[in-house]
This record gives structure tokens, C-alpha cells and sequence, in this order.
């Protein structure tokens, strides 16, 4: 198989089977999570609940001022990562293009040399991560193989994106075959892992901030 039949194999039948797997895995674990529900509460409401959910949602991205004293570094990597890779997926000019071939709608792009270094900063940015794991013993400790597992295919995922997009140490038909491969690799593992937080955080702080809320505790 040459460079050329694998890239072709990568952006047809193999993305096809990934996004079919991603968005069947994604809808059928929030339907679980919205199917299994939570038991009424009867007792008197001490302020609105809906208002109390939506803040949670906002104000729990942002750390408490003991966790950033901390460990400053490791927080702001982690809010680098983030920011970076929403900037790579939904506002970068190739992927844009694969927006566009997929859903049928196209927004402006951010500057690439913006969206180059974003992308280098979040790679150096799991870095950090990955090392403040490995060096705290108590986090060392809690890690389980799927947190290296996700940490591997979504670090593949931005290296092998830069490589190909700099036409850097493989062919290029071939380096890009690789990236696409690694995303949809990301994009099968997604329902399946803890990447699926993605969606379910918000639903877990709404739920908790509404639950608080009805209470009269500040979530």
C-alpha cells in the first residue's frame, strides 16, 4: 500500500467508521446519564435552582485560590492545553475544511502563526502535565492505564497535525495519513475514556450547582 492509498483509506472509509463510532458512543452515554435521572426533592426550594446550575458550569473553570497557590505551573498548563486544542479543532484554516465537508457550514480562521504557536505551547503543555504526574507520588498512585492511553493519543493527535501541517519528517501524503489516523484513534477511545468529560462536566455541574442552589449552599 503506497502513501498515497493509505492517505486515501484515512479519509474515507476509516473516518467514516470513526465518526459513526464517536457520535453513537457520545449520544448513547449522555442518554444513559439523562435516562438514569435523580430522585425528586420535596423539601422547600431556599433559592432558584436553574440560575445556582448555571453558574456552576462558568465558575468552576476557574481554580480556587489555594489550588492555584498550589501549583501554579501545572494550572495554567492545563488552561493552556484547553484554550489550544478548541483554537486547533474549531478555529484553524485546515480544520475549518473538515467542518466544512462534514456539517456544511465554515467560520473565519485565526492567523496561523497564532494557531502554530498555540499549538506548540499546548504540546509543551501536556508535557508539564505528564511530568506532575509522574513525580507526585499521590497522583502517580490514582493514574490508571487509560490516563496514559488518553494522554498518548491526544499528544500523537497535535504532534503528528504539526508535523504533517510543516511538512516535517515523513512524505507528506504519508505524515498526514498518520495524523488522520491518530484522530480518529482519539475519536474512537472519546466515548469510552475519561475524554467524554468533554461533555459530561457540564452536566455534572449544572447538576450539582442546581442541587447546591436548592439547598442555599454556594456550590
Amino acid at each position: 500500500m503506497t502513501a498515497v492509498d493509505l492517505l486515501a483509506l484515512a479519509r474515507g472509509p476509516l473516518f467514516q467508521i470513526a465518526l459513526v463510532i464517536f457520535a453513537a458512543g457520545v449520544t448513547l452515554r449522555i442518554v444513559e446519564i439523562l435516562v438514569i435521572g435523580r430522585r425528586p426533592d420535596y423539601s422547600e426550594a431556599r433559592q432558584g435552582a436553574v440560575l445556582s446550575g448555571l453558574s456552576t458550569m462558568f465558575t468552576r473553570s476557574i481554580p480556587r485560590e489555594g489550588m492555584f497557590r498550589r501549583n501554579p505551573f501545572v494550572i495554567v498548563s492545563g488552561y493552556i492545553f484547553h484554550i489550544g486544542i478548541f483554537v486547533v479543532v474549531f478555529l484553524s484554516a485546515a480544520h475549518i475544511e473538515v467542518w466544512r465537508a462534514i456539517t456544511g457550514f465554515a467560520w473565519p480562521s485565526l492567523p496561523t502563526p497564532l494557531v502554530d504557536f498555540l499549538t506548540v505551547a499546548s504540546i509543551a503543555a501536556m508535557l508539564v502535565v505528564l511530568v506532575n504526574r509522574l513525580r507526585d507520588p499521590m497522583l502517580r498512585f490514582l493514574s490508571t492505564f487509560q490516563d496514559y492511553l488518553v494522554w498518548v493519543a491526544t499528544f500523537l493527535a497535535f504532534v503528528t497535525g504539526y508535523l504533517a501541517f510543516h511538512h516535517m519528517l515523513l512524505r507528506y501524503e504519508l505524515m498526514l495519513a498518520v495524523h488522520i489516523i491518530a484522530v480518529e484513534v482519539l475519536l474512537v477511545l472519546f466515548p469510552f475514556t475519561k475524554l467524554m468529560h468533554t461533555f459530561t462536566l457540564f452536566i455534572a455541574r449544572y447538576y450539582t450547582g442546581s442541587t447546591f442552589g436548592r439547598k442555599g449552599v454556594e456550590s
